[in-house]
């Protein structure tokens, strides 16, 4: 039985050319807009040049002659477009002490925080001073005990070596060692051992 190749719904060709549109197609959707408007910014300024001829320049000062007839009557308006100095030193003179109570506000943290640190730094130093004589109180016992053991030490040493010539001497005079048990049973005594 044998398999047809040309049966199936595409062939290579037609499959390259679906992905080639496809792709082209991507490109376009992802780059096309950029360029239209990169084209519509470089076709705008010869277009509106001539337009802009027909348009007089604006006059932005703001007098009274060109403010309309109700309005040039109304001088609160007009003192409201006027730079006012008073307002301005104001405003300045409420800047700067606005400014110089956040300084002060600062200035009275870091005083605060000196002094906790200060606190901290000087209850630190009687922590210190405290451990240090209890170390020192520990050494001085340290030491003691180690001068203790040290005699000790020598006094068993002693009391070894006169043991051992006590012992020779008995030895020499006959004495023999005997069990304590049957020291006991010698002696008559009871056998609780």
């Amino acid at each position: 039985m044998a398999v047809n190749n040309r049966s199936g719904s595409c062939n290579g060709a037609m499959v390259k050319m679906i992905i080639l549109f496809l792709g082209v197609s991507l490109v376009g959707y992802l780059v096309g807009p950029s360029l239209y408007w990169h084209l519509l910014e470089a076709l705008a300024p010869s277009s509106s040049s001539s337009s802009s001829s027909s348009c007089p320049t604006c006059n932005c000062h703001c007098d009274s002659l060109s403010l309309p007839q109700g309005l040039s009557k109304n001088s609160s308006f007009t003192d409201c477009v006027k730079n006012d100095p008073e307002v301005n030193g104001d405003t300045e003179k409420n800047f700067a002490d606005l400014l110089s109570e956040e300084l002060k506000l600062r200035e009275t943290e870091a005083v605060d925080s000196q002094q906790r640190a200060d606190t901290a730094l000087l209850e630190a130093k009687k922590l210190t001073s405290q451990y240090q004589k209890e170390a020192d109180k520990c050494n001085s016992g340290m030491e003691s005990c180690e001068e203790a053991r040290e005699k000790a030490e020598a006094a068993l040493v002693l009391q070894k070596k006169e043991t051992s010539m006590w012992e020779t001497r008995a030895r020499q005079q006959g004495w023999k060692e005997v069990g304590v048990k049957d020291h006991v049973q010698s002696q008559g005594g009871i056998e609780a051992y």
